[in-house]
């Protein structure tokens, strides 16, 4: 693989000096930077404002943003250590094609030769098995340009139907739930509205760990005298402080909502003005969680009746309040009912659409939000349309200058595509910005698929786990080798600054697909100069739809430190707290501030569900991941970060003291972990902050070392999400330490 050398970094003196992990790379202090260019961290959704310091085309270092609003200079430590990533020697600076017999199993190949060459094998494909024979898998640290050009690459120029995005393992259940009961998917409210909240709920996210600068807000919150309710199966750092905290059973969510909300109801702590005026729906889910009593919630859900008296007294008699969850709620097999449980607890007690009266999902991915906005989801259009939509098509495709007919149907989720391939509809494949065999449930069947495609092709700026099974891969860009927009967690529209320029071979990814497309001879549509002209035909194609950025322009973010959409016309402000009362939306006509035809909120009756596996004398433990605060998601990016990987090099097993004595597991054994798709061998961490009936392992690492070799790929009906978070297990001390190397995937 080509290789550049190591560039000299620059720590800034305050954090202090650390070791490099990549071969003698010197980290000095005291370089000058020729420039600071303002931008955005580039992982997590909350998309914290920073400074790069760039010199001689090389990102140096960074200094705090403190005018930025979001975080007021603040980072994590992914945030602090990002910018070491961009010259590391796996950085890729040419195109590599599959070479067996070359060291890592690739060579280098010209770029243009490798343009030609996806290009003639998507087209074999096509010609022999039709569009369809060829998916897209994108992803939500795309920015939203980008993301907004991958939907229209597959739907205008392959015109196949299997495009989705590994947004579709986050947001998802998220998403489905807030446009049931609100008919809009997007944070409620800024996160501003935190501070002056009466009581804060956060059920399954571990805010300290993976959207820290969110802790400061709550803390803010808990300092004006907010108290803290936290649900999670595990003592999160946050939960260590707060005022309450509910250990629910993984899998359990939905009953402990709906048992909240039946005490809501015996005690008369409602909002019957705002319920009868805003709200349509109450008396059925009313009639359908009277089974909810507080010994039956405590049974089901494994928390004691005083704490769940206690959880539903301060919520009820609160009079302001703010709600939010994340993937711990989400990823289940019935995740759109666990986000359906916390809303119906909102909307009940009346406390949306105001001052310090909030709900928000805490979005995972750099651009989570942004990625799901405009049509690189497998039923979407830009502009959150629905591709099934007739007026939403002939609206689209208007701006696309095509025919409304030519737009292919909504396609099916990214793991449905794997199933497809299984069945050979699908035999070739292109993936941007996603790590399928690393962040998809049972790891051993995606890696078999990924070798049964005819062929497949990869752009990513470093070699992932994925694209080691690509017959060709593109070397793509870092987020600050580009320029372009994308959606933080609050709604925030801000801007992404370009700070060098790719090296080598590499590319920016929209020029990536714009040549693919004019190798294919399919150019119409793809002819953009440069990320504006995309952006631009973005705001007219998203005109009039729930998601409208209309009126947002480039020049209007820079100003306001981001718009909050929607922001229908360039004279609007943008929309920073949604639903609030006496607010309209195109959607409602002004009869009122939710975006349905009657303005109106729903409640929906979500029912309690068990987790598609529970457990049993062969496997009686409960499994859950999650992740930790210094690695992102798939590791491709923070496992290349020498301070990040010191922080927390492996992954372990938290295993609680009860359930290691029982086990006769000490901290540090080697344990094996096994469910009915594979086992992992890791070290035991025996800690007290968990369950005793359950076990977490973390999920950013590959290969041997990868929960999802263990998980199930069971999805929720609804929103397609798969169940990460509760699978059967049994868990035993290993009898020797595993040989890593030996359960290595060959590299065919």
């Amino acid at each position: 693989m080509a290789q550049q050398p190591i560039a000299t970094l620059d720590i800034i003196q305050h954090f202090g000096p650390h070791l490099a992990y990549s071969d003698g790379a010197r980290l000095d202090r005291g370089l000058d930077p020729d420039r600071l260019v303002k931008t955005h961290c580039c992982f997590c959704g909350q998309q914290c404002g920073l400074q790069l310091k760039v010199k001689d085309n090389e990102v140096i270092g960074f200094e705090p943003w403190d005018e930025f609003p979001f975080n007021q200079g603040m980072l994590c430590p992914k945030g602090v250590k990002r910018y070491l990533q961009g010259a590391h020697p796996d950085r890729l600076v040419s195109a590599q094609e599959r070479a067996p017999h070359a060291p890592g199993g690739f060579a280098p190949l010209a770029y243009d030769a490798a343009i030609e060459r996806t290009a003639a094998a998507i087209h074999r494909i096509q010609q022999a098995h039709g569009n369809g024979a060829v998916g897209v898998l994108s992803g939500a640290s795309l920015t939203t340009e980008k993301a907004y050009l991958m939907g229209k690459f597959a739907r205008v120029c392959l015109k196949t139907p299997y495009i989705d995005y590994n947004g579709r393992l986050c947001m998802v259940s998220a998403g489905v739930g807030n446009k049931k009961a609100f008919g809009i998917d997007r944070a409620a409210n800024p996160w501003s509205d935190i501070i002056g909240a009466e009581v804060v709920w956060i059920s399954g996210a571990n805010i300290a760990e993976c959207a820290p600068i969110t802790t400061n807000y709550v803390w803010q919150a808990r300092e004006q005298g907010a108290k803290i309710i936290v649900v999670d199966p595990r003592i999160t750092p946050l939960a260590r402080t707060c005022d309450l905290f509910l250990p629910v059973k993984p899998g359990r969510d939905i009953a402990l909502f709906n048992g909240i909300l039946q005490q809501m109801i015996e005690h008369d702590w409602l909002d019957h003005a705002f319920i009868a005026e805003q709200t349509v729906g109450f008396d059925a889910l009313a009639e359908a969680v009277r089974e909810w009593t507080l010994p039956r919630t405590a049974e089901v859900t494994g928390i004691a009746e005083r704490l769940i008296r206690q959880a539903a007294e301060w919520w009820g008699l609160a009079k302001s309040s703010f709600l939010m969850h994340a993937r711990g709620i989400e990823h289940h097999s019935h995740g759109v009912q666990n986000v359906l449980g916390a809303i119906n607890m909102v909307l009940a007690s009346g406390r949306i659409g105001r001052k310090n009266c909030g709900y928000a999902t805490i979005t995972g991915q750099a651009n989570g939000q942004g990625g799901r906005e405009h049509g690189q989801k497998c039923d979407q259009l830009p502009g959150a349309r629905d591709l099934a939509n007739p007026e939403h098509r002939a609206h689209v495709a208007k701006v696309w200058d095509v025919s409304p007919d030519d737009l292919p149907q909504p396609g099916v989720d990214a793991y449905e595509m794997f199933r497809k391939i299984e069945r050979g509809e699908i035999r070739g494949l292109l993936s941007i910005c996603f790590n399928p065999l690393v962040s998809l449930p049972d790891s051993n069947y995606v890696a078999r698929m990924l070798d049964k495609l005819d062929f497949y092709v990869a752009i990513d700026f470093f070699l992932n786990d994925t694209a080691r099974h690509a017959d060709i891969v593109l070397p793509g860009s870092l987020q600050e080798e580009d320029e372009g927009v994308v959606a933080q967690v609050e709604g925030r529209v801000i801007k992404i600054n370009k700070a060098v320029d790719p090296p080598g071979d590499a590319r920016q990814d929209w020029k990536i697909i714009q040549d693919l497309a004019k190798a294919l001879g399919r150019p119409h549509g793809f002819t953009f100069h440069n990320p504006r002209e995309i952006f631009d035909e973005l705001r007219r194609a998203s005109q009039g739809g729930v998601a409208d950025y209309y009126g947002i322009t480039w020049e209007k973010i820079e100003q306001n430190y981001g718009v909050f959409w929607p922001c229908p016309t360039e004279d609007h402000p943008g929309t920073p707290r949604l639903f609030e009362r006496g607010s309209h939306n195109p959607i409602a006509n002004g009869a009122g501030p939710f975006y349905f035809p009657d303005g109106k909120a729903r409640f929906h009756v979500a029912p309690y569900s068990p987790p598609t596996e529970e457990t049993d004398a062969e496997y009686p433990v409960i499994f859950t991941t999650g992740r930790v605060v210094s690695q992102f998601l798939s590791g491709t990016q923070t496992r290349r970060i020498g301070p990040l990987v010191e922080q927390y090099p492996e992954p372990r097993v938290e295993i609680h003291p009860q359930l290691a004595a029982q086990l006769e597991i000490n901290d540090g054994d080697w344990t094996t972990v096994t469910s009915r798709r594979g086992e992992i061998t890791l070290r035991a961490q025996v800690v007290k902050t968990i369950r005793p009936d359950t076990v977490f392992v973390p999920y950013h690492w590959a290969g041997p070392k990868s929960a999802n070799r263990v998980t199930i790929a069971a999805q929720d009906p609804l929103s397609k999400i798969p169940e990460y978070k509760v699978c059967a297990v049994r868990v035993a001390k290993a009898a020797a330490p595993p040989d890593y190397a030996a359960q290595l995937e060959p590299q065919q």
